[in-house]
């Protein structure tokens, strides 16, 4: 089982590849539209996919966009609100041509409200979900996650389950939808068993205005990290009773103050520091491997250790003896991908063209459309006249006059056929 579907990504940075790389790997057919005028993209989230240099503020960029997006199932676009808009490829231009389309946008910033318009990364986009406040510790000010939690998760995955049900509301109705996902919003849901632990006054988290503090944020010293004597770290998670009397037990600590008493936390906590010290982290995964005191490793994400991949889901059926999802290995395994690497297959494969038969790739410009004509029966010397008519033609979208120059646009080319007939003699 795979994703029969075409996807457009428009070249970003890393939610909206990474929603594509997803896409991807469950089979999708993913066309990146880079720039024309760029060499180099420094997206490395690009495994199995391809890539098509075209200027968008060109009518010759745009003409190809649209056939491509005649025949595409999503349409994924990272920028800020209005610029599709300007270009004349917003949503309703596109599913007007292509009413089966899933339109995907993914903002930082909800598209409206007073941040719309503004530039921004995934700290200010936690920041302002208010879920950046309970992150860190209670004498330093709050610590973003890097740039997991909004772009990737707030950000790649959520528009990623926005349109795998918008295509199934597609198999109901036959029709496509757009699809708006923001990470500020996204983020917040995602705090939302924080938010009411805090608000409910649970464990787990500080109170209300505090982090740092809760069984889950930091503050009790059986759920944390702690370095061992060769300089690496150990994961600890006991929270339940059961487990902590394991920990403690494989720690080999006697006298233990009760951890029930708030009060004991600093000296449990000390006390844990000195015994991770006593040995290395391989001899600690030697101590808890296969014991339920929920201690693991923390391994390093670099080229010199092998970090285990598995798929993200496995799906099977009776009749399926192996998963449906690639492992991710071959996702970090992706690279970059060079702006225009699988042009000549993209554009056979989608749209039946050739380049330097349909299309043409032009420096700087990325790939056009090239005017097909009708050769008269004369060879092009007769005397039957030079006006052309034109046959099955359609207009393309109007450009915003916010946005580019405006110019006089020809109709659709891979419905134009310019013919004239020899006159009769």
């Amino acid at each position: 089982m795979t994703l029969p579907i075409r996807v457009l990504e428009l070249a970003g940075l890393a939610p909206v590849p990474y929603a594509g790389l997803l896409l991807s790997q469950f089979g999708a057919d993913v066309v990146r539209i880079d720039r024309a005028d760029v060499e180099e993209n420094p997206d490395f989230l690009c495994a199995g996919k391809r890539s098509l240099r075209l200027d968008l503020k060109t009518r010759e960029g745009r003409e190809v966009f649209l056939n491509l997006a005649r025949r595409a199932d999503v349409v994924i676009e990272p920028f800020r609100p209005g610029v599709m808009e300007k270009l004349g490829l917003s949503p309703d231009e596109l599913i007007k041509i292509n009413p089966r389309l899933i339109y995907a946008r993914l903002t930082g910033f909800p598209r409206n409200g007073k941040y719309s318009k503004m530039a921004g990364h995934d700290v200010n986009y936690v920041a302002i979900s208010g879920v950046l406040s309970f992150l860190g510790y209670p004498d330093r000010p709050p610590q973003p996650p890097t740039n997991l939690l909004a772009d990737f998760a707030g950000g790649s995955l959520t528009v990623v389950i926005g349109i795998l049900l918008a295509l199934l509301n597609r198999n109901r109705t036959g029709h496509g939808s757009v699809v708006n996902a923001n990470m500020v919003d996204a983020v917040s849901h995602l705090g939302t068993f924080a938010r009411l632990s805090k608000r409910y006054g649970s464990a787990y988290f500080s109170p209300v205005n505090e982090r740092g503090e809760g069984l889950l944020d930091g503050g009790a010293p059986w759920y944390g990290t702690y370095e061992t004597k060769d300089g690496k770290y150990m994961a600890v998670g006991a929270l339940e009773p059961q487990f902590y009397a394991v920990l403690v037990r494989l720690l080999g600590l006697e006298d233990v103050p009760s951890r029930e008493e708030r009060v004991n936390w600093a000296a449990i906590r000390t006390a844990f520091e000195r015994k991770f010290k006593e040995k290395t982290r391989k001899e600690w995964e030697d101590v808890f491997d296969a014991s339920d005191a929920c201690v693991t490793p923390v391994k390093e994400l670099d080229l010199g250790e092998k970090v285990d991949t598995v798929p993200l889901v496995e799906i099977k059926s009776d009749h399926e003896a192996q998963s449906v999802w690639t492992p991710p290995s071959t996702a970090d395994e992706g690279g970059a991908l060079k702006p225009g690497t699988g042009e000549d297959e993209v554009l056979q494969d989608w749209l039946g063209w050739r380049i330097g038969r349909e299309a043409q790739s032009v420096p700087g410009k990325g790939l056009q459309r090239t005017v097909v004509r009708e050769a008269c029966r004369c060879g092009g010397r007769c005397q039957c006249g030079t006006n052309a008519r034109k046959r099955r033609t359609t207009k393309l979208p109007q450009p915003s006059q916010a946005g580019i120059k405006q110019k006089n646009l020809t109709p659709n080319l891979p419905y134009i056929v310019r013919t004239h007939t020899p006159s009769q003699q």
